[in-house]
């Protein structure tokens, strides 16, 4: 009650009463968004559990827990794997082949310098990409390193990479790729207050340097701790010097989750419920014998066969438990007796259920059912538009693997080019905008998968006949390759044709010229 109401109480408590519950009857009713997800009223939700908190709160908190459990279900359970795989296979594939495309206009370059400076840097890059001294360890090429980092980048939620340089006798280039596991960036014992999992921030909230651990924390035997700090950008060349890779879902994210987060609990449920399903199917199939002796059995009747090999016995180690084998006989000692239990699964219903929860996890990840199962058993259309529907996420996580991770590597590598003399780009590093447009490039990768490539191809051409693709272009899209290089490999093969008479219409075309030129 507020003051006029106790005022009214005194004087008329019947009244006073009427106010209070016509009060109260108000605040029950719902307005906007009270009438529904946020309703407290509704029976329906009153049992839901809720607690908001910030990014630290949501997921920086959580983050190590969420990565233990998506890196197991990676190791363990293969719907997740396939999941993980399908999206990098289909994302990096053999790798991200490097396409320069340098802004020649700006540059005061004809088309004959373009294609010339280009192919001389392509031939060149792939010199350094090729190796195994792109690798900090030596044991990746730089297309390898694309795929380790993709795929510890959905596993994990994030990759670190450090572009440190070690010179070889044996190679031009000194540039390295240093893939760091998630977990080793980590606070330092007793880091400042604006040190957050591991990432240093500023007086605006920026990052500003990353604290690395010298082992991984998870290591049982790595001996001392020691973190190193590593400022995100030189403070005097102003070159990236460490790589974040991350997917970031809330502003202010400074840390990343593993792609498999939201299903991490269906997947596990999931894999759990096969295996029993698994189990109990192996156990039907089991036909074992039990043999009760009686006790004035002396022993030395008919010796009981062994029916199980040693190698076949799964838990020697355990007396209480016994083998099962298909036809084995077991001897059960004097007055004990073997009880079966039938759980009357219905296995007619596995099928369905398991379709059921793998559609949400596919919608979750973005993966078309058909495509996380590899199962196109529906129309043409419907496999198309479910492949149309995955190939939208994989060309967007395209794009951000070749903008986080190829460019501003092969950016670092065209920059110890060009200072080492291998590559000639004048006014490289006199302005902003001359680099950039030298350092100008597309990153290729596996085409798209066609269900019907008769089809795709007609497409291409109608495409190509209207103005509305280039032949450069649709060459990329359709098989991945490079439409440059195959223009002169094609006028190769067909003038060896032509001159080994393999050319019917061509040979048809100089027989009826030499007839006309005869009649003439």
């Amino acid at each position: 009650m507020n003051m006029l109401d106790k005022a009214i109480a005194v004087v008329s408590p019947e009244r006073a009463l009427k106010r209070v519950n016509a009060r109260k009857a108000i605040d029950v009713l719902n307005t906007g968004y009270s009438g529904g997800g946020a309703s407290r009223q509704k029976k329906s939700m009153r049992g839901w559990l809720f607690k908001g908190g910030s990014v630290k709160e949501d997921i920086e908190d959580n983050r190590e827990t969420l990565v233990q459990r998506s890196r197991d279900l990676m190791m363990n359970t293969p719907i997740a794997t396939g999941a993980l795989k399908t999206i990098r296979t289909n994302v990096v594939g053999y790798g991200l082949v490097l396409n320069s495309q340098i802004d020649n206009e700006y540059l005061g370059l004809s088309e004959e310098e373009k294609d010339v400076w280009e192919t001389t840097v392509e031939r060149e890059f792939s010199l350094w990409a090729d190796s195994l001294m792109a690798d900090a360890m030596q044991m990746h090429n730089f297309y390898e390193l694309q795929q380790l980092a993709f795929l510890s980048f959905l596993a994990s939620g994030e990759t670190f990479v450090l572009l440190p340089y070690h010179s070889h006798n044996e190679h031009w280039y000194e540039l390295r790729v240093q893939l760091l596991e998630a977990d080793r960036v980590s606070s330092p014992t007793g880091a400042d207050k604006n040190v957050f999992s591991g990432v240093e921030l500023g007086r605006f909230g920026e990052v500003t340097a990353y604290h690395i651990c010298n082992v991984h924390p998870l290591s049982t035997g790595g001996g001392t701790k020691k973190w190193t700090r590593v400022d995100k950008f030189g403070k005097k060349s102003g070159r990236q010097n460490i790589l974040h890779l991350l997917e970031s879902e809330r502003p202010e994210q400074r840390r990343g989750v593993p792609l498999l987060s939201p299903v991490i609990e269906s997947l596990k449920q999931l894999d759990r419920y096969s295996e029993a399903e698994l189990t109990a199917a192996l156990v039907s199939a089991l036909m074992t014998v039990f043999i009760e002796t009686s006790e004035e059995d002396d022993g030395e009747g008919t010796p009981l066969p062994d029916s199980i090999a040693e190698e076949d016995l799964v838990d020697s180690a355990d007396e209480t438990s016994v083998e099962l084998a298909p036809g084995s006989v077991i001897a059960l000692n004097p007055g004990e007796k073997a009880n079966t239990s039938n759980p009357a699964r219905n296995n007619a219903s596995f099928d369905p259920f398991v379709v059921a929860i793998l559609r949400q996890v596919g919608a979750a990840l973005e993966l078309p059912y058909e495509v996380l199962v590899k199962h196109f058993t529906s129309s043409y259309s419907a496999s198309r538009a479910a492949l149309l529907e995955a190939w939208k996420m994989f060309k967007m996580r395209r794009h951000f693997l070749a903008n986080r991770f190829c460019q501003p590597i092969y950016e670092e590598w065209l920059t110890e080019a060009v200072l080492k003399g291998r590559i000639k780009a004048p006014g490289f590093l006199d302005s902003p905008l001359i680099r950039k447009s030298y350092c100008a490039a597309e990153w290729n990768g596996p085409s798209q998968g066609q269900l019907d490539p008769l089809k795709e191809v007609n497409a291409a051409i109608k495409r190509v006949e209207n103005e509305f693709s280039t032949r450069a272009k649709e060459t990329v899209e359709l098989n991945g390759g490079d439409y440059w290089r195959n223009l002169p490999q094609r006028i190769r093969e067909e003038k060896a044709r032509r001159e080994g008479g393999l050319d019917v219409t061509y040979n048809e075309a100089q027989l009826q010229e030499e007839v006309n030129k005869n009649e003439d």
